[in-house]
């Protein structure tokens, strides 16, 4: 009988078979050991994303700067970037006329040319989700060097829509905004307790095509024009104020 029981585990060792993992354990114990991570709130500036696939980083074209466009604001809670607005040259009618601003053009993360929608772009890396709220004001009227207004003028954005590539629930952006230029500070996207973590573009439309079209300089036909560049500015101002 003896030899008979050698012969049997001799013969399920060579066949590969083992013991079940409990009877080989048992006399060895559990161990626990431990796994963490920490987050910070992060500091640094934010680059801009593509307005149509927020993962890749760009290289934005400011079409009225040859420098470039100025650099994004510091985290956590920041302001990473705003288009400039370029409504191209245009022939001085007595009808009342709408603009359109071109598309914006930016090098995508292989330097290649693209053009697509422009974008306000907002980033809250301060760990929270606590909330937050993005305003823009237009600077007064375009006026000329010499101070000559384009009296009537009015700005609007169109085709608003929210991009993201954060799982954080999305802030309310709007659709349509009409600037007044009386210094005036009008809603962009606002973020309630519990939106808003992340990195979030309110573009104004979905491409290239459409983003060409969304907006819109309005100048009445009695408005006095002369054959000179007008111009104004416009400040984002981003607060961390939740919207209940």
């Amino acid at each position: 009988m003896k030899k008979i029981q050698y012969l049997t585990i001799a013969a399920l060792a060579l066949a590969g078979l083992a013991l079940p993992a409990t009877t080989l354990a048992a006399d060895g114990g559990e161990y626990t050991s431990n796994g963490a991570v920490t987050f910070e709130a992060n500091t640094d500036p934010t680059k801009p994303v593509d307005p149509t696939n927020p993962v890749d980083p760009i290289k934005p074209v400011d079409p009225t700067d040859p420098s470039g466009p100025k650099p994004g604001t510091n985290g956590p809670l920041s302001i990473d970037y705003a288009s400039s607005l370029d409504f191209g040259t245009q022939k001085i009618t007595s009808t009342d006329e709408v603009y359109k601003a071109k598309a914006q053009k930016y090098l995508d993360k292989a330097d290649a040319e693209k053009t697509g929608p422009n974008f306000v772009q907002v980033t809250d890396n301060r760990g929270l989700e606590s909330g937050w709220v993005l305003q823009v004001k237009q600077n007064g009227q375009f006026k000329t060097t010499e101070n000559q207004e384009l009296t009537g003028a009015a700005v609007s954005f169109k085709n608003g829509n929210v991009v993201t590539n954060s799982t954080s629930e999305k802030p309310s952006g709007q659709a349509t905004i009409k600037l007044s230029p009386e210094n005036a500070s009008t809603n962009v996207m606002s973020a309630a307790n519990g939106q808003g973590a992340g990195t979030y573009l309110l573009a104004w439309g979905t491409d290239a095509a459409t983003g060409a079209e969304s907006i819109e300089l309005s100048v009445p036909g009695s408005t006095t024009k002369y054959a000179k560049q007008y111009k104004t500015t416009f400040t984002w101002t981003l607060a961390d104020i939740p919207v209940e």
